[in-house]
């Protein structure tokens, strides 16, 4: 693929995950984005099949930007509590974002065509976001900063917590002292001083 192609085909991507973001995922046309993105159908078509196909590599763009983020402010010298509050200060970034945010259109689309089982996008990125504060908690527990007796259950009730909260900012609203107060729960259960 030549670089004009690449960059209409990331256009198309991040002018598509605007209209997610606006309109849900369940109500997306190809119509919606052909005239979002001022493209012809056929040069849709030529990058893409269907919504589904353009949102699932959307959610694989944005899973591998924010490992790249992630990565990007780790140093060797970070403690595993430094860590920690990065994901954490992180996630509270998504949480607090009222606009552009595609909590919705990603439940829409799971609710309606996900399955439960390992092969789901969305919860193959839960597992690994448990495994990733599992052996963020062990190193934390190696080196004294953390106490815990079951870090796989503490690194799943982490990810439980920040999906219960994901859902309350976009059904019932949440205010950046409710998410403060949660972020300091998680913090305090492993014993690190905030």
């Amino acid at each position: 693929m030549g670089e004009k192609s690449v960059q209409k085909k990331q256009y198309i991507l991040d002018t598509a995950r605007e209209v997610f973001a606006k309109k849900g995922f369940k109500s997306v046309t190809m119509k919606d984005i052909v005239e979002a993105c001022g493209i012809s159908r056929g040069g849709l078509y030529l990058y893409y099949d269907s919504t589904e196909q353009i949102f699932r590599e959307i959610l694989s763009m944005e899973a591998q930007e924010t490992d790249d983020v992630f990565a990007g402010h780790i140093s060797g010298e970070d403690t595993a509590s430094d860590i920690l509050t990065l994901f954490l200060k992180e996630q509270k970034k998504e949480l607090l974002q009222e606009k552009n945010s595609l909590t919705v259109a990603v439940y829409e689309y799971f609710f309606a065509n996900g399955s439960t089982d390992r092969n789901n996008m969305l919860r193959r990125q839960f597992d690994a976001g448990v495994r990733v504060l599992e052996k963020l908690i062990e190193t934390g527990i190696a080196s004294g900063e953390f106490y815990c007796e079951d870090p796989r259950g503490a690194a799943a009730n982490i990810m439980y917590v920040l999906e219960g909260m994901k859902v309350n900012a976009r059904t019932f609203g949440i205010t950046e002292k409710m998410v403060d107060e949660q972020l300091k729960y998680i913090m305090e259960g492993l014993f690190i001083d905030v």
